[in-house]
């Protein structure tokens, strides 16, 4: 009965991370380029009470065994990196990637994040920055008397200045990938962080070696589905529930075998 009281209590802190998840997801339901997070789980260790393939006589062995589950932990909050849906803006300035593909910005300490939201301001000197003030890298500076910017597919950024008929080009987006993107760190503020899981960045322009081309006045909303979330969220409640009911059971057992001597 003590076994079965803490087997369910970490059923219940499971899906309480289970839920965690969950309302981030859904939080982030209108976050430009968020990624829906996903947790996974594992059982725990086992308590052999027989050991399966013991010699139960000298010609026969036992077939199965007990063993009693010690429980569940979440293993691990996967990062799930499938493209969200478009969304047209005709903002000169917002970019999408069309495929695999960060963008690289530059934090205030020198350090290169990444990220896929792709709406994008011009600051006080010009150079094109992410909603926290944060420069691409490499950076693009886009000349005051600019009338109009053209953003290829292939990254090339081209601005037509007043007075001038022909474009001219100020800079190119590169963008960066990795061998595993799910081992990313979040930063918040819409950016990833290197880690030694997700490996080395393989920078390069849009369009080539793998990478994503881009689109521009559009936008890559969040990937999350409201509709499976929200049934992610009752099936989680309802087994939250049901670990409860396991703890309610036990500790009533509990309490009929302390009152037997009444």
């Amino acid at each position: 009965m003590l076994r079965s009281l803490f087997t369910a209590a970490t059923g219940m802190t499971a899906q309480q991370q289970h839920i965690d998840v969950i309302s981030n997801n859904l939080a982030n339901v209108n976050t430009t380029g968020f990624k829906r997070g996903r947790a996974d789980f594992q059982d725990l260790l086992y308590q052999t009470l027989r050991q399966p393939g013991a010699a139960s006589s000298d010609q026969t062995e036992i077939p199965t065994g007990i063993q009693l589950g010690l429980g569940v932990r979440t293993a691990a909050v996967q990062r799930l990196f499938l493209e969200g849906d478009f969304q047209q803006t005709q903002n000169q300035l917002d970019i999408a990637i069309d495929g695999a593909g960060f963008f690289q910005i530059r934090r205030p300490d020198g350090e290169t994040s990444y990220s896929r939201a792709g709406s994008f301001k011009i600051d006080s000197q010009g150079r094109v920055v992410n909603s926290d003030g944060f420069p691409l890298e490499p950076e693009i500076t886009i000349p005051n008397d600019t009338v109009s910017i053209t953003v290829g597919t292939d990254g090339t950024v081209s601005v037509l200045q007043a007075g001038n008929t022909t474009p001219q080009q100020v800079g190119q987006i590169q963008l960066a990938n990795f061998p595993n993107p799910a081992g990313l760190s979040g930063q918040g503020r819409s950016l990833f962080q290197r880690t030694t899981a997700s490996g080395d960045p393989i920078t390069g322009a849009p369009s080539q070696g793998g990478l994503g081309g881009l689109s521009q006045g559009v936008l890559e909303i969040s990937n999350v589905s409201v509709v499976e979330e929200m049934v992610n969220l009752i099936t989680g409640q309802r087994a939250y529930e049901i670990n409860s009911k396991a703890i309610q059971a036990s500790d009533e057992m509990l309490q009929t075998a302390a009152n037997l001597r009444r």
